[in-house]
């Protein structure tokens, strides 16, 4: 190839040096309006480094650049249009995002999607606020109906556990408040964490690290970094498609993350339930418990297994599949539908649970 763009006599005729400035001009305009908005900070960074255009900046663990529409050259601009139009329709500056994410924009590994799903999340007060957590910024870019579902499964679970309380309870249920609300708020703990770990995410500038690699339990964790949240959940834009290993890394690692919280759950409430117990006997010497005292060792690695196993895998598919794959497609666009169903679907889910527990248990001979 000649200078100027041009090809020797008979090659393929490409663009010319006049129409490769036309696109660069335009990608300049559009950061020239942006900054009308008010300061835009780092703005100019986003213009493309002409010299390196043939230099990309990847880090492990990050996900590759999205495919960007190029010139005919193949060097094009990236997303910095698409960025730029996206601030100035919103008004906002690149100086309100958060520095994470204006890095991914400069090398246009950011989705503009994702952008905007940023955007429109935090004109809520209570998602900006949580959006300051990487946690719920990952769920929530990952499925912005994540609150929402985590409202239904922690409503769900005040309900169904109240009820079987009282029943259980009966006449007494007033005078044992204190064991009610101990075991309540274990239940919802529980429940929290089984939303939480498969929910769907989008980790800005790809995965990262699970733990604090000088330690035994981050080089443990770490053996599963770049595996999803979900085992089903779809590709992220801009990533690399999750592999089998990946996915069912995903299991295993929410599997011992569950056994976890669990056990420890289980323990807080088998303690503090015995604790509750020997205080009212001390107290009341006529009090008779309904129950005589539970190993705590014993129920709570019981209780543990239970969760990595059963509820591990009931909520990857709930999340992973029956609810991004088949309600959030098929109801696209309608959010009350899809909200509606994610509700009857956690709700069966629930009293699935609670059949399945009693099985566990007598399968395992600690009740008959």
């Amino acid at each position: 190839m000649l200078a100027g763009g041009t090809t020797p006599m008979g090659g393929t005729p490409v663009r010319s040096c006049s129409s490769s400035f036309v696109g660069r001009s335009q990608s300049a305009r559009s950061l020239r309006v942006l900054t009308r908005v008010g300061n835009i900070g780092t703005a100019s960074s986003f213009l493309p480094e002409y010299d390196n255009d043939d230099r990309t900046d990847e880090t492990p663990g990050s996900p590759p650049p999205p495919s960007t529409p190029a010139d005919s050259d193949g060097k094009g601009d990236g997303n910095d249009g698409a960025y730029a139009a996206i601030l100035l329709a919103a008004g906002r500056t690149v100086d309100s995002l958060p520095l994470d994410m204006v890095t991914s924009m400069k090398s246009s590994v950011l989705p503009p999607d994702v952008l905007s799903r940023y955007i429109a999340l935090t004109k809520s007060p209570l998602s900006a606020y949580l959006a300051q957590f990487p946690g719920f910024r990952d769920r929530l870019l990952g499925d912005p109906s994540f609150l929402l579902k985590l409202a239904i499964e922690l409503g769900i679970g005040i309900c169904t556990k109240s009820t079987a309380e009282y029943a259980k309870r009966g006449e007494k249920f007033d005078s044992q408040l204190d064991f009610v609300a101990a075991n309540i708020l274990m239940a919802l703990a529980a429940d929290f964490m089984l939303v939480w770990l498969p929910a769907p995410t989008y980790a800005v500038g790809g995965s990262k690290s699970l733990g604090a690699r000088g330690s035994v339990i981050g080089k443990v964790m770490n053996v599963f970094e770049g595996c999803p949240e979900n085992a089903f959940q779809r590709v992220p834009a801009g990533y690399r498609p999750f592999t089998v290993t990946q996915r069912v890394g995903a299991v295993v690692r929410n599997g011992i993350k569950l056994f976890g919280v669990g056990f420890g759950a289980s323990v807080m409430g088998v303690a503090v339930t015995n604790g509750l117990v020997a205080a009212r006997c001390a107290l009341d010497p006529s009090y008779v418990p309904l129950n005589a005292p539970q190993d705590v060792a014993v129920m709570s690695a019981t209780y543990g297994l239970y969760m990595a196993t059963s509820s591990n895998l009931r909520y990857q598919v709930m999340a992973g599949v029956l609810e991004e794959r088949v309600i959030e497609t098929v109801f696209k666009g309608y959010p009350g539908v899809c909200g509606a169903l994610s509700f009857a679907l956690r709700t069966g889910n629930t009293f699935l649970g609670s059949l399945l527990w009693v099985d566990f248990i007598r399968l395992l001979r600690l009740q008959e």
